[in-house]
């Protein structure tokens, strides 16, 4: 499938003949569910020898050495020296803040670098005339879940989930190559895309769904101040309903702000369907709020 090397001479070779030698060292920058579960699976699935994790959090480091996550926590200049692939897994503001500084770090290597952002026009911006840009794939794995940190990472979190590679063209295809077997061990279905079509579509189905989650929470918690039987009613629809409203602020803050106009624009759509159910179910027109249930339902032959 593959067949390319890289002098010896750099750090951080790469010797590909159809798989990634699994002797390769990763570094893993930011040790929550997203990045505790890649180490998960990358040793598991003997892509990786050996990895390093880095976070700023001690209590993170800690956890994930004591649950073998990572068989190494070094700072990460140390860390991103020793390792042959590097992947930024934190939040989108601080992945801007780091990704240039980790290019810097690798020039003059065949180092790979990628990361797991849920945005990508501002993030890809930030590196557009790095020297060493062509080091770097811009990827989404649209896989997670509304839990945090080292303790909640699990083995499978990707398998069979979408990856988006963005702006593919400005990596060096070799680099692609090793990050494309990597999303293939994790059992990921790759899409390229550029990066503002992603931003657009990320908007739609997966950062809106947040927005109104939290906002559906925040609606519930405020009457419940009044009437303290509403939370002890709430049943399984409630329960899936506001499942994301339970996910870090430090990692969706960020999220909403790097694609601010994107989700305003369907914030908007979004709040004009709410208007009309309401314009509906004021005038008590039932044929009419049926027919947008009917209409709605059209997404069980997208979604199964």
């Amino acid at each position: 499938m593959y067949n390319f090397n890289r002098s010896p001479a750099n750090s951080g070779a790469f010797f590909l003949s159809g798989k990634m030698n699994q002797s390769k060292t990763i570094c893993i920058i930011g040790l929550g569910l997203i990045g505790g579960s890649m180490a998960i699976d990358l040793k598991k699935r003997r892509f990786s020898g050996h990895v390093i994790g880095t976070d700023t959090n001690p209590a993170h480091l800690e956890s994930a050495l004591i649950q073998g996550l990572i068989d190494e926590a070094l700072p990460m200049e140390r860390a991103v020296s020793k390792a042959d692939i590097i992947i930024l897994c934190t939040p989108v503001c601080v992945i801007s803040q780091l990704l240039p500084q980790v290019l810097t770090l690798t020039e003059g290597t065949s180092k790979m670098v990628t990361d797991t952002g849920s945005t990508k026009a501002a993030i890809i911006s930030c590196v557009s005339t790095h020297p060493n840009r062509k080091a770097y794939v811009a990827a989404h794995p649209m896989a997670g879940t509304e839990k945090s940190g080292p303790e909640a990472a699990f083995s499978g979190l990707f398998d069979n989930k979408c990856v988006i590679i963005c702006g593919k063209e400005e990596s060096d295809p070799a680099v692609l190559a090793v990050a494309e077997e990597l999303f293939h061990t994790l059992k990921m279905h790759i899409t390229y895309m550029d990066a503002d079509s992603h931003d657009v579509s990320a908007a739609y189905v997966s950062h809106i769904s947040h927005l109104a989650s939290f906002a559906l929470s925040l609606c519930v918690q405020e009457k419940e101040k009044d009437q303290r039987n509403i939370l002890r009613l709430a049943g399984g629809g409630f329960s899936s309903a506001v499942r994301l409203a339970k996910s870090s602020g430090e990692m969706w803050g960020p999220i909403f702000e790097q694609n601010n106009q994107n989700i305003i624009a369907v914030l908007q759509s979004y709040i004009d369907k709410l208007e009309i159910f309401k314009h509906h179910l004021t005038d008590m027109n039932n044929h009419e709020v049926l027919e947008m249930i009917r209409e709605a339902n059209k997404i069980q032959t997208i979604i199964k």
